[in-house]
């Protein structure tokens, strides 16, 4: 019997696909990469063209060693890694590693892990594609070029340890300019005016909302005084038929954001429970299988095959008039729209299947993607929605209802923004006149952005073309690893350190920041993997222009150089004077006698206002995980605190404290809404 060799990346891939495989075949993982740049230096020659310097990852020796043996006694030798940029690269990289140039052996991609996806990429092997080795490569390359050299000046200007990087320094930018806008937001007053109608006697009033949506406090009183004891009349009752679309099944970034806001999942975590489900999970009757096709795609294109078995289940469960019409568009050619979209490997298996075979995370990730799909492949949502309006004395109110008429994917997915409404509206004729029963007027206040959350910062990075779907997740754990942001309650908020890290990219590298020239390079990577330009090229025309900003950098930073800020208060061990230093939380006090004296306290940077509670010191105080808030020094004896800068000056119509929101001062009053210049 022929001796196959399969290598993978995962333990838990070759578990499953030796069991489809069997004894002709040993299946063995190389646990990701085996080759990478040098950790110690920038691992690129640029006396030799930008060549990458590759060296064996360290810890990997031992298992190179299993695999040249189970090598040397195999007939033929399939790379079976994932099919995408990383893992052609992981392929190419074992091929040099393993010296595979006089083997027998191909290269093997599935988009899904089951048994005739598998048995089928062998029939189909190929050459290792190094179009797509190249993009990797050019994307390793740069990041390490902007990391190791930008790196080191900020250990210099601002702490050791801390890190920049091409797509990260971006989403950091993103997340400090969201918070700018939300500081410096003023919020404007108005107004709004429901009329309660009672159009059937032992009913509850209907709701009839004014025609504008927003009115001013004169606007409404004028209203008020107008309808006053007017008859509220039908003028007009419009019933129309609208149709809400079947979703598109999951991309990479679609399913980050719908598990964020419905499963409370991470974007990390998203990753890591869709990373099992695709590499295969032991179900009765199946075996070990691959529930999920590849995770990793900005693609939503179905197979004909997988289209057919939807097509199938939908007419035997719910009926013909069910399937939606056919469509496979996509939002334009991207990198990896040569997958599919992310979709159960086998309709018939549905997550009640499955629901005591996994754990809860699993299931309920499966439940969303699997509704998610079968929901793309349904027709629409059909409802009926009727509009009547009410005129007063030249005013128009209106109230809508809607039910619906056709179900369609409803049946298994509902939307976000789909709401229920019974039909209140039935009885209602043209003329009808109605009394008022009640105004009710509602002051509002405009709001300011939303705080980025992980699903929002995924969803605008996709926009801008900024990272791709392999990088979504590892850039914002490395945000929160290195404490530039923290995630409370869902948001991200930027923290102090992270405030430091963006001022000092805009200043001196605001090409990196840039989204536009970051989406740039994207799109470049994504013509190194098509053939359209040779990776090197992308390589040369970047780094002088990088080098020079960096040069530029060192030149400016020797001259401003922040030297430790000598604070008011006195060590009480040694008697010097406390110094100011960063941490990885953020600003403290320490003793400058370190080593001899190692005495350090918190910080508390006063901004010369009294506390308007007990008249104490108001000073600049952090979150446990590092956001940034205005509390007194007296805490927990004294438990003012402000997330806006408080002000000595006070509201001349209330008598409360002023806050500073960009170049004005607010009333720190719910519901006061005065407003001045600073």
């Amino acid at each position: 019997m022929p001796n196959n060799l399969v290598i993978v990346e995962s333990p838990a891939k070759a578990k499953t696909i030796q069991k489809f495989l069997g004894s002709g075949y040993e299946v063995i993982a190389s646990n990701g990469h085996v080759r990478d740049l040098p950790k110690s230096t920038m691992g690129v020659d640029f006396e030799n063209d930008y060549e990458p310097k590759y060296i064996t990852i360290r810890g990997k020796g031992e298992l190179l060693d299993k695999l040249r043996k189970a090598v040397k006694k195999a007939d033929k030798i399939y790379l079976a890694t994932d099919p995408d940029r990383e893992g052609e690269a992981i392929s190419y990289h074992l091929s040099v590693a393993l010296k595979l140039q006089d083997k027998n052996y191909k290269r093997i991609t599935f988009n899904e892990i089951t048994k005739n996806a598998v048995k089928s990429s062998i029939k189909q092997a190929r050459e290792i594609d190094m179009n797509l080795v190249d993009a990797q490569q050019a994307r390793r390359v740069l990041d390490r070029m902007v990391g190791y050299s930008i790196s080191p000046l900020l250990w210099e200007k601002i702490k050791r340890g801390l890190s920049a990087g091409r797509v990260q320094s971006v989403a950091l930018k993103l997340i400090c300019d969201r918070e700018n806008e939300i500081s410096a937001f003023i919020p404007e007053e108005y107004w709004t005016l429901d009329a309660m109608i009672k159009t059937v006697e032992g009913l509850k009033p209907v709701v009839f909302h004014y025609s504008k949506d927003k009115v001013d406090k004169a606007l409404l009183e004028q209203i008020k005084k107008d309808v006053d004891g007017a008859d509220f009349v039908v003028k007009g009752i419009k019933t129309s038929e609208k149709s809400k679309k079947s979703p598109a099944p999951f991309t990479t970034s679609t399913m980050q954001q719908e598990a964020g806001k419905l499963l409370n999942f991470s974007t990390s975590k998203t990753m890591r429970v869709a990373q099992q489900l695709y590499e295969g999970v032991d179900i009765k009757k199946y075996g070990t299988i691959g529930l999920i096709t590849y995770l990793r795609t900005d693609s939503v294109r179905i197979s004909d095959e997988a289209a057919a078995a939807a097509k199938k289940y939908i007419i035997d469960k719910f009926g013909e008039q069910y399937v939606g019409e056919e469509k496979n568009a996509d939002s334009g050619k991207k990198i990896q729209d040569a997958h599919e979209a992310i979709r159960p490997t086998n309709i018939e298996i549905t997550p009640a299947m499955i629901k005591d075979q996994v754990s809860r995370d699993q299931f309920r990730l499966y439940q969303l993607i699997y509704n998610r799909f079968l929901a793309s492949r349904m027709s629409n949502t059909v409802y009926e929605t009727k509009t009547v309006s009410l005129e007063a004395n030249g005013h128009t109110f209106k109230s809508s209802s809607s039910k619906v008429v056709f179900e369609g994917f409803k049946a298994v997915y509902s939307l976000d923004e789909d709401k229920e409404e019974s039909n209140r509206l039935s009885g209602i004729n043209e003329n009808d006149t109605f009394k008022l029963n009640e105004l009710v007027e509602k002051q509002h206040f405009t709001q300011p952005p939303a705080h980025y959350t992980e699903s929002l910062l995924v969803k605008t990075m996709e926009e801008l073309g900024i990272g791709r779907p392999s990088t979504y997740a590892p850039t914002i754990s490395t945000i929160i690893n290195r404490r530039y942001v923290v995630k409370e309650n869902k948001n991200l908020y930027v923290t102090e350190l992270g405030e430091a890290v963006n001022t000092m990219m805009e200043k001196a590298f605001p090409a990196i920041v840039d989204t536009e020239f970051t989406a740039n390079i994207e799109s470049l990577l994504d013509k190194i993997e098509a053939g359209v330009i040779d990776w090197k090229v992308v390589i040369r025309n970047f780094y002088p222009d990088l080098d020079a900003s960096v040069q530029n950098a060192k030149n400016e930073l020797e001259h401003i150089k922040i030297e430790d800020e000598i604070s008011e208060v006195q060590c009480e061990l040694c008697g010097r004077m406390m110094v100011v230093k960063y941490g990885p939380h953020g600003k403290f006090l320490a003793c400058p006698g370190f080593p001899e004296c190692k005495n350090t306290k918190p910080h508390f940077e006063k901004i010369g206002v009294a506390c308007p509670l007990c008249n104490g010191e108001v000073v600049l105080r952090k979150t446990k995980k590092g956001r940034k808030y205005y509390g007194c020094i007296k805490a927990p004896e004294c438990n003012f605190m402000s997330w806006a800068k408080p002000t000595d000056k006070k509201c001349p119509e209330c008598g409360t404290y002023l806050v500073e929101k960009g170049n004005k001062l607010l009333c720190a009053k719910e519901g006061c809404g005065y407003t001045c210049s600073k």
